[in-house]
């Protein structure tokens, strides 16, 4: 298992793996943007700061496979 990881990233990091890549950076750029704001307009409130990011995260966790669902691998 840690091999396929392995010689996925390695294609990820040489440009090999996605058909377009920028369309990757573009989804994931969206998904931290709205994790960010997020975050941001949660942090706000009154309570404690470990409460936003969890809510942040889980959120964007759920968010992402969506975002991430049109990847096409070469």
């Amino acid at each position: 298992m840690l091999e396929i990881g392995w010689f996925s990233a390695r294609l990820f990091f040489r440009g090999k793996l996605l058909r377009d890549p920028m369309q990757f950076v573009r989804q994931t750029a969206i998904g931290i943007g709205v994790s960010a704001l997020l975050l941001f307009l949660l942090a706000q409130a009154k309570v404690s700061l470990w409460i936003p990011v969890v809510i942040s995260s889980f959120l964007t966790g759920i968010l992402m496979p969506f975002l991430h669902k049109d990847i096409k691998l070469k």
